[in-house]
């Protein structure tokens, strides 16, 4: 098989600055370095040399070469650190092209510290998890996932599946040799833990997912209860039309916001109605889905409203928010979390937002760190689950068909961390990376 090919990318972001940097991998690193002008550069130490090519002076660079294995990518690396402007990026990039190193693909640096076992798939997406991170809680999230700590996770529910696995094949491949009887069956209770580990951690799935994409508060109840100034209030800027207009809002308005340092989707609704309006109906069809898909409900009253329609959406473990409390200050219920808020004056706004921390604190931190950050992970496990669950039933009929079962789940978690069977997954972890990484 050839080599791969000898590939380059800018790893800092486009146009002006004071710095770009060029990354360049493949065997042919060092060569494209001496043509450059810069030869016999001492590992892991910034050198200062004068890059050139075709008798033309590109720029005063500082130069790093990284010798395979101990590199990002497993292969011999290098980075030229260019003044950053455009014209000095252009011309190295077209000096190496014509080197013969080609641009890098989206994510192509990182495939190859895949592929070159730098690091696990469950790793290399946390690479592009972090470069994508807008809050702290995201950002820890995809250093403990580069750390190794998902993969610990699958390794050891593949550790316990293949110790009950063992006892099954034991006692098929040797049936006349001095074997416990029903060794196979002793694998019950192993596998019995493995069903209630990974049932665990399905149930837990959703909060590495949220940390990741984003928690989903929704602002539910009826017209003119105060949902679009609230909405305004909480993402600090007119983002919603208020008017007293009953039914002004008649789509779901998003705004992306960081609260106690967890990323928040939330969404303003149309006011919940008997409405003739097909416009208004379609806004209030929309507002009802987005409160059942939502994570949290902020259910949103005026002092005097009755309950409405809104009250059948809002369950016991969302809050509402008793609004309008510079006109009219309604007396929160015993029976419910709420908070009383005045947008005008800004009573209770405080409140509001430590609650609401602390509900994302309960219910997106944890001890563990989480099984399933992606939907991919979560898939597997379900995955992994219905066939250990299957062998366990068939280990009392016929042990053969369980060890079948129970290979089919050590497949699906070891789809994880990319141990095997990837290809068909390959291009699509990777398509979503940056260029440079």
């Amino acid at each position: 098989m050839p080599p791969p090919p000898t590939i380059f990318a800018l790893a800092t972001p486009p146009g002006r600055g004071a710095i770009a940097i060029i990354r360049m991998s493949g065997p042919d690193t060092d060569d494209a370095l001496a043509a450059l002008g810069s030869p016999n550069l001492k590992p892991r130490m910034a050198s200062l040399r004068t890059l050139s090519h075709g008798g033309r002076t590109i720029d005063q660079a500082l130069v790093l070469r990284f010798p395979a294995p101990n590199s990002y990518t497993g292969e011999d690396c290098a980075e030229l650190h260019l003044h950053g402007g455009r014209a000095v990026v252009e011309a190295a990039s077209q000096a190496l092209i014509a080197l013969g190193v080609r641009p890098a693909e989206p994510g192509e640096f990182t495939r190859r510290a895949f592929e070159n076992g730098r690091m696990d798939l469950a790793q290399a997406e946390a690479v592009a998890d972090l470069i994508d991170a807008e809050t702290t809680a995201q950002a820890g999230q995809a250093l403990g996932q580069l750390d190794g700590a998902l993969s610990q996770t699958y390794a050891g529910f593949r550790r316990t599946l293949l110790r009950a696995l063992a006892l099954v094949e034991a006692e098929i491949d040797f049936p006349d040799e001095e074997v416990p009887d029903n060794l196979a069956r002793t694998a019950g209770p192993v596998l019995d833990v493995l069903v209630a580990e990974l049932k665990a951690a399905l149930a837990d799935a959703a909060r590495g997912e949220r940390v990741r994409g984003g928690y989903r508060i929704v602002l539910i109840g009826e017209t003119n209860a105060g949902k679009s100034s609230l909405f305004n209030a909480l993402v600090s800027r007119e983002a919603a039309i208020v008017t007293p207009i009953a039914g002004t809002t008649r789509d779901v308005l998003d705004a992306e916001l960081v609260i106690g340092g967890y990323a928040v989707t939330l969404s303003d609704t149309a006011g919940l109605r008997e409405s003739d309006d097909i416009v208004e109906a379609e806004g209030i069809r929309r507002a009802q889905a987005r409160a059942r898909s939502a994570d949290l409900r902020l259910w949103v009253r005026a002092p005097g409203d009755p309950e409405g329609p809104a009250a059948a959406f809002a369950t016991g473990t969302d809050l509402l928010v008793l609004t309008k409390a510079d006109i009219d200050r309604a007396a929160p219920p015993p029976d419910r979390a709420a908070v009383v808020v005045s947008t005008t004056t800004g009573e209770g706004m405080g409140a509001l937002h430590d609650w609401i921390a602390d509900r994302l604190a309960r219910d997106l931190s944890g001890a563990d760190f989480p099984a399933v950050t992606r939907e991919r992970h979560r898939l597997r496990l379900e995955e992994a689950l219905a066939s250990v669950e299957a062998g366990r039933r068939a280990l009392d009929l016929a042990p053969e068909m369980a060890g079948d079962d129970l290979r089919r789940a050590a497949d699906a978690l070891s789809r994880v961390t990319g141990a095997i069977g990837v290809e068909d997954i390959l291009g699509e972890v990777f398509s979503t990376f940056c260029i440079g990484k």
